[in-house]
C-alpha cells in the first residue's frame, strides 16, 4: 500500500498503538483524534483502559517526563473521554476522526476543561494519579430516550 492510499485514521491508531507517534505529532486534535478511535471500536470502559495505557507508553516512548505539571494527567483524560463520548453519542458521530474534529470545533480547545474545572482542582497533585470529579460544572453525560 502506497503512502498515498493509507488510511489516515488507521495510520494514526496503529502507530498509537505501537507508542511510534512522534511528539511533535501528539497534538490535542491527536489526542481527541485517538479517543474518537478507541470509542469507536471499544466499550467506553475498555477503550478508556487502553488510551490511559496508551497514552503513558507513548509519553515513554517520546521522553517525557512525569512531574507536577508534566505527563500523564488521569483527570484529563477521563475528563476527555467522557466528554468525546457524550458528543459522539449525542450527535450520532460517524465519519473519520478529522470529520469529527471538524465537526466539533467546541473540542478542539486544550482549555476546554476550564469550564468544568478550576485551576486549583486540575493542579491538585491527586489528579494526576486519580480521576478528580469537576468543581465547576459536571461532565456532559448523554442520556438516551
Amino acid at each position: 500500500m502506497t503512502e498515498a492510499c493509507k488510511d489516515p485514521d488507521e495510520d494514526l491508531f496503529a502507530r498509537f498503538c505501537q507508542a511510534a507517534v512522534p511528539r511533535p505529532e501528539w497534538t490535542h486534535r491527536a489526542h481527541v483524534k485517538i479517543a474518537y478511535l478507541h470509542l469507536r471500536r471499544f466499550p467506553f470502559d475498555e477503550a478508556l483502559s487502553l488510551v490511559r495505557t496508551r497514552i503513558q507508553a507513548l509519553n515513554c516512548a517520546n521522553g517525557i517526563e512525569e512531574g507536577p505539571t508534566m505527563g500523564y494527567n488521569e483527570t484529563t483524560t477521563v475528563a476527555f473521554m467522557r466528554i468525546v463520548h457524550a458528543t459522539m453519542l449525542a450527535y450520532r458521530a460517524t465519519g473519520t476522526a478529522d470529520e469529527f474534529c471538524d465537526a466539533h470545533p467546541q473540542l478542539m480547545t486544550p482549555k476546554v476543561l476550564r469550564l468544568f474545572y478550576s485551576p486549583e482542582r486540575r493542579m491538585d497533585p491527586m489528579a494526576k494519579t486519580t480521576f478528580v470529579e469537576p468543581d465547576l460544572a459536571p461532565l456532559p453525560e448523554y442520556r438516551q430516550s
